[in-house]
């Protein structure tokens, strides 16, 4: 596993990326060396005691048969009501019911989560007599570098709040933190801490995640986050068995790998294999943690089902009014960009009239098109330059008469990923009413917590139904209430068919219908159940991707569809348009 380890471990990366594997098999590394490690995991979706079976929850347990061994399960989720409750409870009694949902939705965001698990789990960090009882603390997740910096701000967040200083992003969250102060201040301060803290980037071998990872190791380094390790978790295997996919998927992982960005190549690094196996059982952790070759006989395994419903389904319906706005939403890296192309592409196939606009900044889908834009109309909508505007618009403004320190405040609450929604929404709104003459296609759309930002706040809705007065208020359709419009827009959730994204795409769904919104449908992408392949790593893999489309079908989505992994990444109308096929290759 990895070497020379400090007292404090901290795994990093985006959902999915086998943070939990891999903190799991450090965990066990380091206990079979004599070792005393407490492992403190932070994911909502935490697999830690299924891992190493054993009941463990929010305290800290001893792991069976595992001398040295303990660990402790923080829930976000749970942390996060109760962090809620903390701030909220007292006002209950005093402010109107209008002013209390205001207030829960700004403490509903993924920002508060963070910050409740790091209250949770700075708890540990800074209890010397506790942490003096192990040799190692490794935690699984860590937080982002703009937590970290909002928590190194100086001044007291509340009053900057109560004075309407700040936008509804980020800063609300910390309204709970000031008795916390000093316990924030050292515990930031032990993360800075390279001779006792190591953190690890992780990321899969693709394009954009590895540049993802690039972006986060300038940010943590800017902040004094210097002591870190990238891992390259789930690497394809070099035998291919003469398998096309295997042979091309491979090809992908290693030009994404010689494609890396210099300060990314430069960290030190270690590469773990792809394995058959889901990392559940002591039995199955212990040979990843040992480095155990991969055992997979494909004559032993059933064949996969792959009678599951094909994106082509799902444009038949879409297609249907001859109009309308389709978003397509979901965490980056799932393929929002080329489904949507692909959807796009079918649909002005079929004689329709089609804008297809995005928030890709390259000319990522100008690529992707391959230049064939028959029938369709691209505007691409640069985030950069309309969150910078949006800043300086904030800044000049709400930011003109406050101090220093206030103004650091308020720049660092529009470093928030809600800022950058907020303002590329204001640009997506621009284009909503076209899709009541034609289809507009939008790669990426603002989460239903963001949305429910903006209508709380004023920033549009209300505000405009309100300077429109009550008799064109009848006449009136803003863009929330187009996207609330089931008959008007139709939201496709794209996810990936694994734990962890199936996981963050419910949650997004759970967003959107608080906001009022109902996603339409479902998209699982890159999808090996559905793929032809003979590699018998690939072929196992497929088995095990079945019990989250199942939870698609039966718990999340009656509507939805499973799009094959692709041996060539689809580029031009003809390959984009396979991908809407309304049959599965046969297998």
């Amino acid at each position: 596993m990895f070497k020379d380890l400090p007292k404090f471990v901290f795994f990093t990366g985006k959902g999915g990326v086998g943070k939990t594997s891999l903190a799991c098999a450090t965990s066990l590394n380091l206990a079979s060396q004599a070792k005393k490690v407490l492992l403190v995991s932070t994911d909502p979706a935490s697999n830690v005691g299924q891992v190493f079976e054993t009941d463990i929850g929010n305290k800290i347990t001893p792991i069976n048969n595992l001398e040295g061994l303990d660990a402790i399960e923080i829930n976000p989720e749970e942390a996060a009501a109760v962090y809620r409750e903390r701030i909220v409870g007292p006002m209950r009694r005093i402010l109107p019911e209008e002013a209390l949902k205001s207030i829960e939705e700004q403490l509903s965001g993924a920002c508060t989560v963070e910050i409740a698990a790091f209250d949770e789990f700075t708890a540990l960090l800074t209890d010397n007599d506790l942490v003096e009882r192990y040799d190692h603390v490794v935690f699984d997740t860590a937080p982002t570098g703009h937590t970290i910096r909002m928590l190194k701000l100086p001044g007291a967040w509340s009053g900057f709040l109560e004075q309407g200083k700040g936008d509804a992003s980020c800063l609300g969250p910390l309204a709970g933190l000031e008795k916390q102060r000093d316990r924030y201040a050292a515990a930031v301060e032990r993360l800075s801490d390279a001779s006792t803290t190591r953190l690890i980037l992780v990321a899969r071998p693709r394009s954009s995640a590895l540049a993802e990872v690039g972006r986060t190791s300038v940010e943590l380094a800017s902040i004094g986050i210097n002591n870190q390790q990238l891992a390259i978790n789930g690497m394809m295997p070099t035998e291919t068995d003469g398998d096309p996919l295997s042979a091309a998927l491979l090809q992908r992982d290693l030009d994404a790998m010689e494609g890396m960005a210099e300060a990314v190549k430069s960290l030190p690094s270690k590469v773990f294999p792809l394995r058959s196996e889901n990392l559940v059982g002591l039995e199955a952790l212990k040979r990843f943690a040992h480095g155990a070759p991969d055992q997979c006989d494909a004559s032993q395994m059933p064949d996969a089902d792959s009678d599951f419903p094909t994106l082509g389904a799902l444009v038949d319906d879409i297609a249907a009014p001859g109009k309308g706005l389709v978003m397509f939403m979901g965490k980056g890296g799932v393929g929002k960009t080329t489904l949507a192309a692909a959807v796009a592409t079918e649909l002005a196939a079929r004689g329709h009239k089609v804008l297809l606009t995005t928030t890709d900044p390259a000319a990522h889908i100008t690529d992707t098109l391959g230049g064939d834009h028959i029938g369709l109309t691209v505007s691409r909508i640069d985030p950069e330059t309309e969150t910078s505007d949006y800043r300086a618009h904030v800044m000049a403004t709400k930011g003109k008469n406050l101090d220093d320190q206030a103004r650091a405040m308020l720049e660092e609450d529009l470093r928030s990923p809600c800022t950058e929604e907020i303002a590329v929404f204001q640009a997506f709104s621009r284009v909503i009413r076209e899709s009541s003459k034609q289809f507009v296609i939008m790669d990426t759309a603002p989460t239903g917590h963001t949305l429910l930002l903006l209508d709380a706040t004023g920033s549009y809705h209300k505000d405009i139904i309100r300077h429109q007065g009550s008799s064109n208020a009848m006449r009136l359709i803003t863009p929330m209430m187009r996207l609330q419009d089931p008959q008007q827009t139709k939201i496709m959730i794209v996810t990936l068919p694994e734990t962890t994204p199936v996981l963050e795409a419910s949650h997004l769904q759970n967003d959107l219908r608080r906001a009022g919104i109902e996603p339409w449908g479902w998209v699982i992408n890159s999808s090996l159940a559905v793929a032809q392949t003979r590699q018998p790593l690939l072929q196992k893999r497929s088995l095990s991707e079945q019990e989250q489309i199942t939870c698609v079908r039966d718990n999340l989505s009656s509507r939805y569809a499973v799009v094959p992994m692709q041996a060539i990444e689809p580029v031009g109308a003809e390959k984009l348009k396979t991908l809407c096929a309304t049959e599965h290759p046969s297998q």
